[in-house]
């Protein structure tokens, strides 16, 4: 099947995103007359050739017209709390009301959802009320609905993409000065288990909007298999790195295809022991350890021992690099002398979060879709649990309130 291999060796943003889909045969005028659907004013696009380490590929600007200038994405500062910025509910309703294809509407909401639920995270605050600089929402705006529009265009590929690699040092945000990764590149990746790598570059390699895009259309992550390349693009970044070309490639080809659903895989470590003598102190205790050193799960099943002795299958869930470090934990914290560990793929439904009204306040809801219809709507526990506190109902009533309005939203 048609697939787009996206080698991320030196990063990914919006704007090096959709340069590498326009290097591939993606025409800026089809760019431009789709955009123009979203009724969005305050800008123009720029493509032109440009070179990285000898390398020409196409750079990709937005033009903002309140300074004529194509500012780096962490000047979009999503979550400033700005009196002119647009929220995440106002940019949903935008895009809703386009004359955009369902399909982009779709994925460009989805794609701003990871950015607010991320944002929203970091900065206490519902996904719905997080604000988006005015001049960077424009930006982000052009960037996520640019890069939906480009897949349409390839006949919504699979997509692959190598490890994430990310570089070092320090960015500037809305809210202070913080680490590589960003904070909401950071939130972003984990919450879809992306697998993220630092390299020497002094640099930010990944943006919040570019990991965005990676974990919303990325299939899988590694190395390319049985992949027959027919066209090869560069999306060219705005900075000149020291150690590496500030450049996306993009391989356009035939890959077999997938099992016939959409659904995300990934892999995990699964470390299990058996256990006949550990306390439900000392158990209790380890779960909790577990989960906040950031299991991705951690499970106890009866079992029966040996000498006939009630005991427990204690199980955990990891991402395969940091088998040693729970393995470590397992050993240290229980009363095992051993476990035994394997990989396993996992198959995952594509999720989204959104955020609902209810008549108790705003709840966040768990979507989770195959192959395009949702099969699974779940309220958050701690959305429900945080709204039901603070109104003083039950949380089976908030619970069932924001199932609610999530089926009126016709999701």
């Amino acid at each position: 099947m048609k697939t787009i291999y996206l080698d991320i060796f030196s990063g990914v943003s919006g704007d090096m995103f959709i340069g590498a889909m326009l290097d591939l045969g993606l025409g800026l005028d089809q760019l431009k007359g789709e955009l123009a659907k979203l009724r969005l004013e305050g800008y123009h696009l720029h493509a032109s050739r440009a070179k990285r380490f000898e390398i020409e590929g196409t750079k990709f600007e937005v033009h903002l017209e309140a300074d004529h200038s194509h500012e780096h994405e962490h000047a979009h500062k999503p979550g400033d709390e700005h009196e002119h910025g647009r929220t995440y509910a106002e940019i949903r309703q935008l895009i809703a009301q386009s004359g955009l294809s369902e399909w982009v509407k779709n994925k460009a909401t989805a794609v701003f959802q990871r950015l607010a639920v991320a944002e929203g995270k970091i900065h206490g605050l519902p996904a719905g009320r997080v604000h988006f600089h005015e001049l960077g929402a424009v930006d982000s705006i052009v960037d996520i609905v640019g890069a939906c529009v480009a897949l349409e265009f390839f006949g919504r590929p699979r997509v692959l993409a190598s490890e994430a690699v990310d570089g070092t040092g320090w960015v500037e945000c809305a809210h202070g000065r913080f680490p590589v990764p960003a904070p909401a590149t950071l939130e972003i990746l984990a919450a879809r288990g992306v697998p993220i790598s630092q390299c020497e570059e002094p640099h930010e390699l990944i943006t919040p909007t570019g990991a965005a895009l990676l974990a919303e259309f990325v299939e899988k992550f590694g190395v390319m298999e049985g992949l027959v390349p027919s066209r090869v693009g560069w999306g060219v970044g705005g900075r000149e790195n020291k150690t590496r070309p500030n450049l996306l490639r993009a391989v356009l080809g035939e890959s077999e295809a997938a099992a016939g659903h959409d659904w995300e895989t990934d892999m995990v470590a699964v470390l299990e022991t058996n256990l006949d003598d550990a306390s439900p102190e000392l158990l209790g205790h380890f779960v909790e350890k577990a989960m906040a050193a950031g299991a991705l799960d951690v499970c106890q099943t009866p079992a029966q021992m040996k000498k006939n002795r009630p005991g427990v299958l204690l199980t955990v869930l990891c991402r395969p690099q940091e088998t040693e470090k729970f393995a470590e934990l397992i050993l240290r914290h229980t009363s095992a002398f051993g476990l035994r560990r394997r990989l396993a793929q996992r198959h995952k439904l594509r999720r989204q979060f959104i955020t609902v009204g209810t008549p108790y306040g705003e709840v966040t809801v768990k979507i989770g879709r195959l192959d395009g219809e949702v099969v699974q709507t779940a309220p958050e526990y701690e959305s429900c649990r945080k709204v039901a506190e603070e109104k003083n109902v039950a949380l089976k009533a908030v619970h069932e309130a924001a199932l609610a309005a999530a089926k009126l939203e016709g999701k």
